[in-house]
């Protein structure tokens, strides 16, 4: 069989060669001379021994030709040793390179009576040519081997030799001698444009589609292999098997109950229709798509393939059966064929549902007949064909609003998320899927989904709320996880003990967060909430005009009261409350540093400074002791660049110190968005539960804030 389209694999399974043996040891036994026992010569003299049979037997061909019984007796014997010797494909191009091509050629034709007034038949009639075509298909391997059959005449005998049952329509031996005729045509055209032509110029299409209605059915078989072959990829092929009536007599093909008889049928029409959309419209409307939908449940898996896929060549986009199909019955069979174990059967499958849910009336009926978990099961597949062809299906049922319900609830958003596809355009075809299920996310679904997290069963539930946290609008987000309460059941799957409810729930809540766009670790400080006069680089430290000194680690830091009292509550208690530094000239600062007081004051003075990782955590200590929240946040925000997996849960007891709200969002976003890292640690499950309440109180904080353009 010749390949219907790349992603189809092979058609045709190379018959694996005989077991291997020494020329020396086959030739012993065929003459009951040995023992079975290889001898023990060489490489080289066995080599020898078997080029010297090989011309032996070429010999006794080419100097006999006649049709006395003698001669046709050893002229059968020579070729059947020719014909063993070539089942081993290995013996193959020794065979060739002797020259037995045309010898073989030669013995396609029936040798001249011994008198010409003799008219019964000759000794061993058809025997010979049989053998002959036998032997020839044997060596048909390669293109090259092809080429020099074709060469050597043997092409004008074989299409002879197909036309002999006219006269002989009830003999055995000619029935035989039409199958290897047939069979060789079939080996020489195999994946040969060249040949498939030269078979139709030299006229043997029209027999071939004559022995289609020959009562025997191996012939018949040959017959339609032979077609098969020389219909793809051949317009001029096709459309002269088409002229010479064929499609009639392979439509009741189709309906045999002979299994071998309508698999080469649905083979044959395959390649027919195959990038033939005027040969598929005759093919439809001579009645082939009941009887190709009936191969579905044939009990040849590899019928059933050839129907899946000829099916899904009649749904293609400039097909417009794609419902009769699935009002004719071929959904059911086609959903139980993406569960069988064999690969290529559930391939076919789903290349058929794909092309068919590409139509707005199929789509809910697939997915109503049970279509809908097998393919989300055939994403795990490692086969890139299988995973792309349900990856394909399910973007086509993604587009009905009605499927949507269902998706959801069977965990088929996490599927698409989390699957490993192999090859780009899957990727890309799941990332469309998504954008397509994230647009119809709205209206009456939404009012759906929301009515199924609250009263579904709590897997169902659990479900629709990750798969929202994904696709939901922002807009959306506050009704969906505050007021309709899908924040908790993410919540309870971030606690639980199952990791993969952990990381689905980590995974959405970073979807959420990054979608509110608050989350997202800041890139600068806000602005001061008071507003403020900075009076300047050049009075940081400067005793002009300065009212007040501070003592810090023995040294004088001068400053002004008007610049302290407008940055911040607690020196505005310190200079106007009942404190003794009210009327203090010099005041004493014991636990900070020098440089972290400076960096301080300069802050005040300018509204702006550098924070390094290496006095952050210092200034962070002497900014929350000052209240000084414009540069908490610098600090926080340094700090934050720091966050590893070793050092969260310190990071998070930090921000909890110091009520770093920043930092701890930071800390926050980070144990969702490392999941996979954090997890496998022995205090993960701690740290969770105990910034499990900050997690709750930040997201209900953050999605009921309103979310501005």
């Amino acid at each position: 069989m010749e390949n219907h389209n790349q992603n189809s694999g092979p058609r045709l399974r190379k018959q694996s060669p005989l077991a291997r043996r020494s020329f020396k040891r086959k030739r012993d036994e065929e003459h009951g001379n040995g023992t079975g026992r290889i001898d023990d010569n060489s490489p080289v003299d066995l080599h020898q021994d078997l080029v010297s049979e090989i011309r032996t037997q070429i010999e006794i061909l080419d100097s006999i030709f006649s049709s006395s019984e003698k001669d046709r007796e050893s002229a059968k014997h020579a070729i059947k040793v020719l014909s063993d010797l070539a089942k081993n494909e290995d013996i193959v191009n020794v065979i060739v390179d002797s020259e037995a091509v045309p010898s073989l050629v030669r013995h396609l034709q029936a040798p001249p009576p011994v008198r010409e007034e003799n008219t019964n038949p000759s000794a061993y009639e058809h025997v010979v040519e049989k053998a002959s075509a036998f032997t020839l298909g044997l060596l048909a391997i390669t293109p090259e081997h092809q080429q020099l059959i074709v060469d050597a005449g043997a092409l004008p005998h074989l299409v002879g030799l197909l036309k002999r049952p006219v006269n002989n329509l009830n003999s055995r031996a000619v029935n035989g001698l039409i199958r290897r005729a047939a069979d060789a045509i079939t080996s020489l055209a195999h994946e040969n444009s060249s040949i498939k032509t030269c078979v139709r110029v030299e006229g043997g299409i029209p027999p071939l589609v004559e022995l289609l209605r020959f009562v025997d059915t191996k012939v018949q078989i040959a017959a339609a292999g032979a077609i098969r072959t020389l219909a793809f990829k051949n317009g001029e092929n096709k459309k002269q098997i088409v002229e010479c009536n064929a499609l009639p007599i392979l439509i009741s093909m189709l309906r045999s109950e002979d299994v071998a008889v309508h698999f080469e049928a649905v083979g044959v029409i395959g390649n027919l229709v195959h990038s033939s959309p005027d040969i598929k419209k005759e093919v439809l409307a001579a009645g082939a798509l009941q009887p190709v939908i009936g191969l579905l449940s044939s009990c040849c898996s590899e019928s059933q393939r050839e129907a899946a896929l000829l099916l899904g060549q009649f749904a293609a986009s400039d097909s417009d059966c794609k419902v009769h199909i699935v009002q004719r019955g071929a959904l059911p069979p086609l959903i139980d064929m993406l569960q069988s174990p064999d690969i290529q059967l559930k391939e076919m499958s789903a290349f058929a549902l794909g092309r068919l849910a590409q139509d707005t009336h199929n789509q809910a009926g697939i997915v109503h007949s049970g279509g809908l978990l097998p393919l989300l099961k055939l994403l795990e597949s490692k086969n890139e064909f299988l995973q792309h062809n349900a990856a394909f299906t399910l973007y086509g049922l993604a587009e009905n609003e009605d499927n949507l319900a269902d998706i959801v609830s069977v965990g088929g958003v996490q599927k698409l998320q989390d699957g490993d596809f192999i090859v780009q355009p899957t990727r890309d075809c799941v990332a469309r899927t998504l954008k397509r299920l994230e647009e119809k996310i709205h209206g009456w679904v939404l009012g759906h989904l929301l009515y199924l997290m609250r009263v579904g069963e709590k897997n169902v539930q659990r479900r629709v709320a990750l798969a929202l946290a994904h696709l939901c609008s922002p807009d959306d987000q506050k009704t969906i996880f505050i007021d309709k309460d899908g924040l908790p059941l993410l919540l309870e799957l971030l606690a639980s003990t199952n990791s993969i409810h952990q990381k689905d729930s980590s995974t959405a809540l970073c979807r959420l967060a990054h979608k509110a766009s608050s989350l997202i670790p800041m890139d600068s400080a806000p602005l001061s909430p008071t507003p403020q006069v900075y009076l300047g680089e050049k009075y940081v430290n400067n005793s002009t005009l300065s009212d007040v000194t501070f003592l810090v680690e023995g040294k004088q830091f001068y400053a002004h009261r008007i610049c302290l009292l407008a940055s911040s509550d607690a020196f505005r208690a310190m200079f106007d409350g009942g404190y003794r530094e009210k009327d203090a000239k010099d005041i004493d600062i014991p636990n900070i540093r020098w440089e972290v007081f400076e960096l301080m004051m300069r802050y005040i003075y300018t509204g702006s400074i550098e924070v390094n990782l290496d006095i952050a955590h210092d200034l962070l200590r002497a900014a929350d002791q000052y209240l000084l929240e414009g540069l908490k946040r610098l600090c926080e925000h340094t700090i934050a660049q720091d966050i590893s997996v070793e050092n969260v849960s310190l990071m998070f007891e930090l921000s909890e110190a110091f009520n770093a709200l920043s930092l701890r969002q930071s800390c926050i976003l980070f144990v969702l968005e490392k999941y996979d890292k954090l997890s496998i640690l022995p205090w993960y499950s701690k740290l969770i539960k105990r910034i499990l309440p900050d997690i709750s109180s930040h997201f209900v904080r953050l999605l009921s804030t309103p979310i501005h353009p």
